[in-house]
């Protein structure tokens, strides 16, 4: 067993990760190079420096933790999930980028009682996808795109062990919510919609979540001194995925926009 994870965030109080107040754990590494990505820093598997505007510096990002770390960490607020129905959310980076240890911690984190949320790319081998959502209450769980050559265009990685994943995911996991981040000029326009909604037709996807590209990660490619492709793309909002939800609605998927 692994005996450390590299995190680079332990969110408190969040409220937009999982039903009731939630601790959010983010774990550092990605296998994905998404070029919109709002989370940079969460790209490597290992701690790297980035520029920290408050102490004028260069400060680390991502820290070795061990598991009981973590677990104390997070279990200091454990009267805040027993009050809100609450409880811990995994996320990233891609959290099955240290799979290993993200099990084991949300396997003790159940025998304690902790209700166990994820976010995940869902990109990962099948058989350590299912050991993962085993431990998962809920299930969170992004489709970037409906087509094998655009995925890789926009993230460096194959579409088909995802789609392969989510397919498990909704014969076996009860509590799975699907999402689209819609990026502009990526995955967003009246023909995308219509092909994300024959997929999810296909695979017998009845409800999916709209998330808006935002530029909240914009800084943070300077601050690593990275280039950013997205510089002046203007965020989207609810009102401009109207369009991109009727269709999806048009082909009996109930729809949200976040």
């Amino acid at each position: 067993m692994i005996d450390q994870a590299c995190i680079f965030n332990i969110q408190k109080f969040s409220i937009h990760d999982g039903p009731g107040i939630r601790t959010v754990v983010f774990f550092k590494g990605c296998p994905l190079r998404c070029y919109w990505c709002s989370n940079p820093e969460s790209q490597a598997s290992e701690p790297e420096k980035m520029w920290d505007t408050q102490k004028k510096d260069y400060t680390t990002v991502g820290e070795y933790k061990t598991m009981d770390e973590i677990i104390d960490e997070v279990m200091k607020d454990e009267p805040f999930y027993d009050e809100s129905d609450g409880g811990v959310t995994l996320s990233g980076g891609e959290v099955l980028y240290q799979a290993e240890f993200a099990t084991e911690l949300l396997r003790r984190l159940k025998e304690k009682g902790i209700h166990t949320a994820s976010e995940t790319t869902g990109f990962a081998k099948q058989e350590v996808f299912e050991k993962y959502i085993e431990q998962v209450d809920l299930l969170y769980f992004d489709v970037k795109h409906h087509d094998e050559l655009q995925h890789k265009k926009g993230t460096k990685a194959s579409l088909a062990p995802i789609l392969n994943n989510l397919a498990f995911a909704l014969k076996h996991h009860s509590n799975l919510i699907v999402r689209i981040p819609v990026i502009p000029n990526f995955n967003d326009g009246s023909e995308n919609a219509a092909a994300f909604a024959d997929l999810f037709n296909q695979m017998g996807i009845q409800q999916v979540e709209l998330l808006p590209f935002h530029q909240f990660g914009e800084k943070k490619y300077a601050f690593l001194d990275r280039d950013y492709q997205m510089q002046d793309i203007p965020q989207l909002h609810t009102e401009d995925l109207t369009y991109f939800k009727d269709i999806l609605e048009q082909h009996a998927i109930i729809c949200d926009v976040h």
